[in-house]
């Protein structure tokens, strides 16, 4: 399946600093942007969007989980998937996925943890922790397994939380264009190009069903994902989602080239806030 990796891509859905962290030009991210960040348990129902006639994918269906809780001195971040692939000759693939987190609230520590399950065997096991200077200068990533290993990020590399606070920053200003270096674990390929394309601001689509979607802005947001050791022209991936002023994404979708997985917001639940 390639890259077909849902619940490892998905990094969008990495929490907000509940305090101003710094983005990657070193300036910290405005106190009211990021204190109107709501900590919150979602469940999404995903299931195929749409299939080209090349594709082997005939149908997709099941459930991610994401949470994001505040640890005081840092976000833990948890998305569990459970999925079920049909494909056009008749086999099926079971796939859970967990991946948590946990990302400094200055941007600068992070630790993960993958582990993916097909048809009841292990996948996919991947851990480590990964460190950026504050001055924006290159990193490095340590990996545990699934062997150890050490890898270099280059300078301006973002891990998910601080990516996702600029994201919105960079609406909130009006800024329609920006690209970032991520890293998010994920997997020991190393850090991936993301091209990000803001559209205009609008209510949220859901806001009568839930008080924690009222009153808050949205904006569509559609990513392109680049391998950065890759000099293809096109990405691996593309994600489009509508992601409100208080972190939550209302919907998206994840655009694999020759098919398309659609995820709605089902359930939201609010997390508490710092006590610290």
């Amino acid at each position: 399946m390639g890259a077909v990796t849902l619940g490892l891509t998905l990094t969008l859905g990495a929490p907000l600093p509940a305090a101003a962290a710094p983005l990657a030009n070193g300036l910290p991210a405005p106190a009211d942007l990021a204190a109107g960040i709501q900590p919150h348990r979602a469940i999404y129902a995903m299931s195929l969007l749409s299939a080209r006639n090349s594709s082997k994918v005939s149908d997709v269906r099941g459930r991610m989980m994401f949470e994001w809780a505040d640890a005081c001195d840092g976000w833990t971040t948890e998305q569990r998937f459970q999925l079920r692939f049909v494909y056009s000759e008749g086999d099926e693939m079971a796939m859970n996925t967990n991946y948590t987190t946990w990302e400094a609230k200055d941007g600068s520590r992070y630790r993960f943890n993958v582990r993916k399950v097909i048809n009841g065997e292990v996948d996919d096991d991947v851990r480590g922790e990964a460190n950026l200077p504050a001055n924006g200068g290159s990193g490095t990533a340590h990996f545990t397994k699934p062997e150890p290993q050490e890898i270099d990020l280059p300078a301006g590399a973002m891990f998910p939380t601080a990516h996702t606070l600029a994201i919105l920053d960079h609406a909130r200003r009006g800024e329609r264009f920006f690209s970032r270096v991520i890293f998010d674990g994920a997997d020991a390929e190393g850090a991936t190009e993301v091209s990000t394309v803001i559209g205009q601001p609008g209510p949220a689509k859901g806001a009568a069903k839930d008080t924690l979607l009222r009153d808050a802005t949205t904006w569509p947001v559609r990513m392109a994902f680049f391998p950065s050791h890759s000099e293809s022209a096109q990405p691996d991936y593309e994600m489009s989602l509508r992601l409100l002023q208080n972190g939550i994404a209302e919907s998206m979708q994840i655009d694999y080239g020759d098919f398309t997985v659609n995820a709605i917001l089902e359930k939201i639940e609010a997390l508490p806030r710092s006590g610290c």
